[in-house]
């Protein structure tokens, strides 16, 4: 019987949860998924100065927002510090590690020398067979690995292909530091196996540190995960993702209004084809994700691809959970906290009603919530300068006789109201546009808005009236 398939992802806590970070969650949540196993989640915040509680909250709240669920508790790297020393420990009695008493200035003599003849290993071993005897006074030894000096550390990726370093040019890396904290590297690797992590998927500038990883894997005679190493995320024009592209964090695209969905079937195609099919149920994104579909190269961020992906949810997700959805996003826009306030049972219905003909339009929540205003405008509604120009004295008097014929509308709907005014357009010889445009600026302020006449049953009678006098002569 096979081991049970696990992964992680292992973010360190020194910022948001950024779109990189949230493909990484993707690829091991939809690997494990596929095959019954487990996704766990470890915080790496070993480097104290920069981790903050406001960044594990980010990424936490981050990964709920887009449905990435873990299972178990939360781990955290630096509670497990003691467990880190135990193992440097065990293999500095086993003669795998040895004690380093070389100074801050050696070790950057060091460096500088090994620079200028450019060789890539910057520790010259000094400290390698020395007895500790010899040590000087007053400096605290570090604890090295005692890496294989020959031959070759090999990573059989299931994305890069074979992956081979020569001995020669990496390090003796300290696996603890003079104070005794654990380093970066000895702690991945410890709680990696602790964890029983079977798959390590990552970002491909943890590569180098596959090697690293993989010598003290071997020093404890630990069986080394299978590793997967996926392209980094550039932007449009090939260069390293900035902020411009989109290098932002995945609460920025919840306040920019992509729903959760868009964004993962956004980011699984991120590196990863299936075929030519673009758009993925979760269902379909589990069953069809795998590694060997992960290609070597840089993915590129495309956000005109992300908007219209995102429209595509829009005009299919349910009236009712656009929404909620709605109601979410509304601590990030304009006057949010205005519609906020004006949010009842009334308005609310207003909003699944008039859903329909919103969402065929916006790309965004932001521009769903941006064509619904109408709905939540006070009287006298503020008129855009564009609708301004539609609303010419001539237009004005239009408005006041058609406003006298659809008072006698009864009962009150999209088809009463249309048939109305197709009456008042053929009675006063007019095409329906020359009627429906002044309309539309009197009732929204806009020149774009939904259908007429969805706007007409939306608002309902006496809104429409009252709006209608407001801006007649």
């Amino acid at each position: 019987m096979t081991d049970p398939i696990v992964t992680r992802f292992a973010p360190s806590p020194t910022g948001f949860l950024h779109i990189g970070g949230a493909r990484t969650a993707l690829f091991n949540w939809l690997y494990a998924r596929k095959r019954g196993g487990k996704m766990l989640l470890r915080i790496e915040d070993t480097d104290r100065e920069r981790s903050t509680r406001e960044a594990i909250d980010a990424i936490l709240d981050g990964l709920k927002w887009l449905e990435l669920d873990w299972d178990g508790d939360v781990i955290y790297q630096f509670s497990r510090a003691a467990r880190h020393r135990e193992v440097a420990e065990q293999l500095l009695a086993a003669g795998k590690a040895y004690h380093c008493y070389a100074t801050p200035e050696e070790l950057a003599s060091m460096r500088e020398k090994a620079r200028a003849e450019g060789r890539t290993r910057l520790y010259d071993g000094m400290w390698r067979d020395r007895d500790p005897k010899n040590a000087p006074a007053g400096i605290k030894p570090t604890i090295r690995l005692r890496s294989p000096l020959t031959g070759e550390t090999v990573i059989e990726d299931q994305v890069q292909g074979r992956v081979v370093w020569q001995n020669e040019n990496l390090d003796d890396l300290v696996l603890l530091r003079g104070d005794g904290t654990p380093t970066y590297m000895l702690a991945v690797v410890v709680d990696d196996h602790d964890m029983a992590v079977t798959h390590i998927i990552r970002g491909d500038d943890h590569l180098i540190n596959a090697a690293r990883q993989k010598q003290i894997y071997d020093a404890l005679d630990w069986q080394v995960p299978s590793m997967s190493h996926i392209p980094l995320i550039h932007g449009p024009d090939g260069s390293k993702l900035s902020k411009r592209h989109g290098a932002l964090g995945v609460d920025a695209y919840r306040a920019l209004g992509y729903l959760p969905a868009a964004l993962r079937n956004y980011l699984v195609r991120l590196g990863w084809s299936h075929g030519d099919q673009e758009i993925f149920s979760t269902e379909e994104m589990i069953e069809a994700f795998d590694l060997p579909g992960v290609g070597r190269s840089a993915a590129r961020f495309d956000f005109a691809k992300l908007e219209n992906l995102n429209g595509h949810y829009i005009r299919h997700a349910d009236d009712a959970g656009l929404v909620k959805m709605f109601e979410g996003v509304l601590d990030y826009v304009p006057r949010g906290a205005e519609l906020k306030s004006k949010l009842n049972a009334a308005t609310r219905a207003q909003l699944l009603a008039a859903m329909p003909s919103l969402k065929e339009r916006a790309k965004t929540l932001i521009e769903l919530i941006d064509a619904a205003y109408f709905i939540f405008a006070d009287r006298p509604i503020e008129i855009e300068p564009k609708a301004l120009a539609v609303l010419t004295p001539d237009n004005r008097a239009l408005i006041g006789r058609l406003r006298d014929a659809l008072a006698e509308v009864l009962p009150w709907s999209g088809a009463t109201t249309e048939a109305a005014m197709r009456s008042f357009a053929e009675a006063n010889n007019l095409k329906l546009g020359a009627v429906a445009q002044p309309l539309r600026a009197a009732l929204t302020g806009r020149t774009t808005s939904p259908g007429i006449f969805d706007v007409l049953a939306v608002l309902g009678r006496q809104e429409c009236l009252d709006r209608l006098t407001d801006q007649a002569t």
